[in-house]
């Protein structure tokens, strides 16, 4: 596409000056340019897809975790009982 559409990252090192001279530094280009990198923050970060198997197999996971430790003392007395 054209330079002035590529993000940063896809800019070339020659390139960088041509692309930095499209930018638009108004306050007006500014604001528009926050606005759109808050957008993209909030798509990856805050508004994700919620729920699937990844999700409560970590909640599973934590539970089976947190319940051991628990429960430590108690598995651990009664290893010793059943051997001695």
């Amino acid at each position: 596409g054209p330079l002035w559409e590529r993000p940063l990252m896809e800019v070339r090192l020659g390139e960088l000056h041509t692309w930095i001279s499209t930018c638009n530094f108004s306050p007006q280009g500014l604001l528009g340019a926050a606005q759109r990198a808050w957008s993209r923050y909030c798509a990856k970060y805050i508004h994700v897809k919620q729920g699937g198997p990844a999700g409560i197999s970590m909640l599973l996971a934590g539970y089976c975790l947190l319940s051991y430790g628990w429960n430590y003392q108690h598995f651990k007395r009664h290893r010793w009982r059943k051997y001695h």
